[in-house]
């Protein structure tokens, strides 16, 4: 069912385009004002040329009114260039702003709201969507209201010249009028879902190309082109139907308005014949005419690039509706928070005593989902991390193992329960304060954007030469560095970089911040045995000084661990030592087994 121009562009819709435009709307004003300039020097020149007809008719001298229409010429260039350096350059800043609030938000939303959609549906509205805001809410919005005041002072001084033209010329204004009514909701609504099938491109491609050697280990490559091509067909076909009512909506106006100068002219030469009219007059009323086009192409342009401006305006603030992770604790104040959590590795009482006997993390009968009305990753889990030592979680499939450090992290909140920092609840610490004391090595390990050097300094801007030597040294990647061309200053992009060797640097990363707690969610799946017992020696110097907490799946991690802790659909099953759940525990034997690991050896 088409939609009305009424809901096309309501007041709701419109007020999200504004939200863009509002903190410029000095510039915008400054910009109007210079169209309505240039408008009125334009609206000045068929009465000076009426002048210049008159004065040629009556033998007068014609200096002064071809003196005025220079001057007209001279300054309505000189503010045309002016309006349109100052509209371009809103146009800029306007996108530069959209960018830049949804880059932040992004970064700043919560983990569950960002990993619900697609990454490249989210780059496509900071890139595409943000330049068709450009246009729409910089320089249409000043066109609207400019095209209608040149139209208006067109028609108000036609009728000064002649009220029976003017009356003809409005009879095709009307017709034009309602060729627009019609046409422009189903152009508005082509060009949006044009566009959101150009945000299922980009999250598709974005998707492909991650795994692209998966596609092509499974030689699926026009299989996965043909997905992501009917994205953009669609797209095109949403497109291709904008179009053709752009065409009919602009053939529409021209002939319009063709058609009342060709009406005027045979109307106009008629009423001169008869004496009604100078023909300086007609030629003046058909000046207008003829510019009767401009403001009735700018109406149409603007109205068509303010439908796709409202689209994507309203794609960006869907974005900017992703909920955002606190940025100060509940419960004290951002100072004390930071007082609690300034001596790394150090547990804090409230009175500044060190607090080795209480854990640093403590679940108590902790719930949580993924996303609301689905069932618990977790439930009615206790669990005490201790100040230091190595704590290794095993289990199956789904058991609820990195869901545990999501919660930790805070990239998940518990639905029922509490967990606590140093005996304080979390509810009492900003995401951030709790993360300042936490170090994380993801299993995927993703390297972020950036040189070698700004992946090891993520954490800890500040870190020395001899610091980052040093954990490099200790995760055996120093002379890998040392053979790179431009060592730590090379980007990883263009570095064949291994699936070990990623994890490598991202353990570095996590040792080089010296964190409370080192989060491994199997960190080491992709390593070689030497390396593998290199980067076990770096977990034990750790846990000797901070508490380790590994998410484990390999015999090495286990029988090193002080404490492993086994879960199974979304509980904590048993906990203890290696030889002690191998005797007691059924799951954990079963785990043991399934693994190749050979008891024996424990």
């Amino acid at each position: 069912m088409k939609r009305s121009v009424a809901s096309v562009t309501s007041a709701p819709r419109l007020r999200v385009l504004w939200s863009f435009a509002r903190p410029h709307r000095r510039t915008l004003l400054h910009g109007l004002a210079l169209a309505l300039v240039a408008s009125a020097l334009g609206l000045a020149t068929p009465m000076v040329t009426k002048q210049v007809l008159d004065a040629l008719g009556d033998g007068a001298s014609l200096a002064g009114p071809v003196a005025a229409l220079l001057v007209l010429l001279v300054a309505g260039g000189a503010v045309a260039y002016r309006q349109w350096i100052i509209l371009g350059a809103l146009g800029e800043r306007v996108v530069l702003d959209a960018r830049e609030s949804l880059v932040r938000h992004l970064l700043r939303a919560a983990v569950p709201g960002v990993t619900r959609r697609p990454p490249g549906e989210l780059v496509t509205r900071v890139t595409s969507d943000t330049v068709l805001l450009r246009e729409a809410a910089a320089e249409s919005l000043v066109g609207l209201v400019n095209g209608s005041v040149t139209l208006v002072g067109s028609l108000v001084l036609m009728a000064f010249l002649d009220p029976v033209l003017l009356a003809t010329t409005l009879v095709a204004i009307c017709l034009v009028a309602l060729a627009f009514v019609f046409l422009m909701p189903g152009i508005a609504h082509a060009q949006e879902r044009a566009q959101e099938h150009v945000g299922g491109l980009g999250g598709t491609l974005e998707g492909a190309l991650r795994a692209i050697r998966t596609v092509k280990s499974h030689r699926a490559e026009e299989r996965m082109a043909d997905r992501i091509l009917a994205d953009a067909r669609a797209s095109a076909e949403h497109g291709v139907r904008a179009v053709r009512r752009e065409a009919l909506a602009w053939t529409t106006a021209w002939t319009g308005v063709n058609l009342a100068i060709i009406t005027v002219l045979a109307v106009g030469a008629w009423r001169v014949g008869q004496g009604h009219l100078e023909v300086s007059g007609l030629i003046a009323f058909l000046l207008y005419a003829f510019a009767l086009m401009e403001p009735v192409t700018e109406l149409s342009q603007n109205v068509t690039s303010l439908q796709s401006g409202i689209a994507a305006a309203e794609r960006i603030r869907q974005t900017d509706a992703l909920p955002l992770e606190e940025r100060a604790g509940r419960a004290v104040t951002a100072q004390r928070s930071a007082a609690s959590v300034g001596a790394r590795g150090v547990g804090v009482r409230d009175d500044g005593a060190r607090g080795d006997d209480t854990p640093v993390l403590l679940f108590r009968d902790v719930t949580a989902s993924h996303a609301p009305g689905t069932p618990p990753a977790v439930r009615g889990v206790d669990l005490a991390v201790p100040r230091r030592g190595h704590l290794a979680i095993v289990g199956p499939s789904g058991a609820g193992k990195t869901t545990l450090l999501s919660l930790v992290l805070r990239f998940l909140e518990p639905t029922g329960g509490e967990l606590l920092l140093d005996g304080r609840p979390y509810r009492d610490f900003a995401p951030a304060d709790v993360r300042a004391r936490l170090a994380y090595v993801e299993q995927d390990t993703p390297v972020v954007p950036g040189t070698l050097r700004d992946n090891l300094l993520l954490a800890r801007p500040d870190a020395t030469e001899a610091e980052l030597r040093a954990v490099l040294r200790d995760v055996r990647l120093d002379e890998r560095v040392a053979a790179l061309d431009e060592g730590l200053d090379t980007p990883l992009a263009t570095a064949s970089v291994s699936g070990g060797e990623r994890q490598r640097v991202a353990l570095a990363r996590a040792l080089l911040a010296t964190p409370d707690v080192l989060l491994l969610d199997e960190a080491t799946a992709q390593l070689d045995g030497l390396t593998e017992a290199a980067v076990h020696d770096c977990v034990r110097a750790r846990a000797r000084d901070g508490a380790v907490v590994t998410v484990a799946h390999r015999l090495s991690t286990v029988v090193d661990a002080d404490t492993i802790v086994v879960m199974e659909n979304g509980r904590v099953r048993a906990q203890g030592g290696h030889r002690e759940l191998l005797a007691t525990d059924e799951l954990y034997r079963e785990l043991v087994e399934s693994l190749r690991m050979d008891a024996g050896i424990a």
